[in-house]
């Protein structure tokens, strides 16, 4: 009798164990189940965190059906739990497993913000105070205090930021993408400077990044930025003020109203290329990679003027005769308070143009 009871028991425990068994195995199989959510579901892991309290999380989230899996499964993997910091996105379809293999593989989540050729710094600034994943660290900072983060003391923030489109995670600052901007342009203006055409009126690669300014605000249309270039070089080289639009608004500064008279041209500021000779003072805007090359590469010819033709393009004419015409054919009934391009040099009787 003791023996058939002790069989009994036996046989008891082997199929409680099997019955365990089996448990244990059907829940670390949820962990395989593709997830079904509407949308991706962000989730913050601060350094530090326990893998016991990530699995809490993702259930809290609805992404696991029970912790208590994802928690085995990390007591008998550790060295497949070790996961990293940072902010995670998860998306419709992912089983518990690859979320666990995308943390431990510091796949973190991207975000991305775009500086624009021909913004101005003032503009960049504004976009990464407007960054909602973006850490802020020098909002409160001036122009001055953030040139001297970048090892620039003293010099003119303007022109000095490479436009482009960064990405970024949510541990990054401004300050740090501020920098990578920074660096990008050092490192993009020496290249280029580097492989310049011969006997250009630069005397820095500095004055090219003015004068690439000046190009990346004056046309959007990519096929003629070597040429606006080449005007605004020979009109250099002759001594002839460069007389650009964009460099008069950019010295008039918060009074600009989106339109410019007469009496703004006539107005002197250290930007106003109607009233000086040269370059101004510090590049206008932030350009781009092909602005710069065309400032450094600009177009051999004999065309001292440009007009707007309303379409974005521009009528290219070397002589004053030849300028007029076109300015009688593409500006004649448009508005006259605005000049999109070079006009006559010193000492010539400016035209009014119209802006693109």
């Amino acid at each position: 009798m003791l023996k058939k009871l002790l069989i009994v028991c036996v046989s008891l425990i082997v199929l409680a164990a099997a019955g365990t068994g089996l448990w244990v195995w059907q829940g670390l199989e949820t962990l395989e189940k593709p997830v079904s959510i509407e949308e991706p579901v962000l989730l913050n892991v601060p350094a530090g965190t326990a893998f016991s309290r990530v699995a809490q999380q993702l259930e809290a989230e609805g992404l696991v059906e029970k912790s208590l899996w994802l928690r085995l499964h990390g007591r008998l993997n550790p060295e497949q739990v070790r996961i990293k910091a940072g902010e995670y996105e998860f998306t419709d379809g992912m089983s518990a497993r690859d979320m666990v293999e995308a943390m431990v593989a510091g796949d973190v989540k991207h975000w991305s913000i775009q500086f624009i050729e021909g913004w101005t710094f003032k503009d960049m600034r504004a976009a990464l105070a407007s960054a909602e994943r973006l850490r802020q660290e020098t909002a409160d900072w001036s122009d001055e205090e953030v040139m001297a983060a970048m090892g620039a003391e003293g010099e003119h923030p303007e022109g000095r930021f490479f436009p482009d489109t960064y990405l970024f995670v949510s541990s990054d600052s401004d300050l740090d993408l501020l920098k990578r901007s920074f660096n990008r342009m050092e490192t993009v203006l020496a290249e280029e400077w580097e492989s310049r055409e011969k006997g250009l009126p630069y005397d820095s690669p500095y004055e090219a990044l003015i004068m690439a300014s000046i190009v990346e605000r004056e046309t959007g249309v990519p096929h003629e930025r070597d040429e606006v270039a080449g005007v605004f070089v020979r009109r250099l080289e002759k001594g002839m003020r460069l007389q650009t639009d964009p460099t008069v608004i950019y010295g008039m500064g918060d009074n600009y109203q989106g339109r410019i008279g007469s009496k703004d041209l006539r107005t002197y500021t250290p930007y106003n290329t109607y009233r000086i000779d040269g370059l101004p003072p510090t590049p206008i805007a932030l350009p781009g990679q092909e602005a710069i090359h065309a400032a450094l590469h600009p177009k051999d010819g004999g065309s001292l003027y440009f007009v707007a033709r309303g379409d974005g393009t521009h009528k290219f004419s070397r002589t004053l005769a030849e300028h007029q015409k076109a300015v009688r054919e593409f500006q004649l009934n448009r508005r006259d308070d605005y000049r999109s391009s070079p006009t006559p040099g010193n000492g010539e009787n400016a035209s009014q143009e119209q802006s693109r």
